[in-house]
């Protein structure tokens, strides 16, 4: 008998997610990637660079960790600290996206290689509590849906917003 294979919405969520960006963002110059709405936004570029940080430093680390150890400790991860390091600056988007979708489709072949049982499985969060790596799937696709909407409302912003003449009284946006 075969093993059974870890099928579950959020997998398919996370394996989704690099091919609807690349829809949302068709047509999308270097320059509109690294455009800010205000200083306390991030560019397109910054988001794809902080998709890829979490991608091989939070997400996969933390299930592997909870797979592999009993009820291990899990960090928190400190997107604010990491972005006021620079962490998500300076890097071109393309280079960016390219190096997310490689972790993501090399995570995705991980998670459904994985055990049904494995969602059971537990971690202690230094700030949250018990959690299981079920939780943390859902987690997952939850910030990348998040993100997915930030790029999507930059692109609004930038493409499509200042060429709609009169409709603008219609829409607000907020990049």
């Amino acid at each position: 008998m075969a093993p059974r294979k870890l099928e579950h919405p959020a997998i398919d969520h996370l394996d989704a997610t690099p091919e609807v960006l690349r829809l949302v963002m068709a047509g999308v110059s270097e320059e509109e990637t690294q455009w800010k709405a205000s200083a306390d936004r991030w560019s397109i570029a910054e988001i794809l660079e902080h998709l890829s940080h979490t991608e091989g430093h939070c997400f996969r680390p933390r299930v592997e960790k909870m797979v592999g150890e009993e009820n291990p400790e899990i960090e928190p991860y400190d997107q604010e600290a990491y972005a006021a390091a620079g962490t998500y600056s300076n890097r071109e988007a393309e280079e960016s996206f390219a190096h997310w979708e490689e972790q993501r489709e090399d995570n995705v072949a991980f998670l459904r290689g994985l055990d049904p049982a494995a969602l059971r499985r537990t971690g202690r969060h230094a700030r949250l509590g018990t959690i299981t790596v079920e939780e943390l799937l859902n987690e997952w696709a939850f910030h990348d849906l998040g993100h997915v909407r930030q790029i999507t409302e930059s692109v609004r912003a930038q493409m499509y917003y200042p060429k709609m003449g009169p409709f603008r009284t219609e829409y607000k946006v907020n990049p």
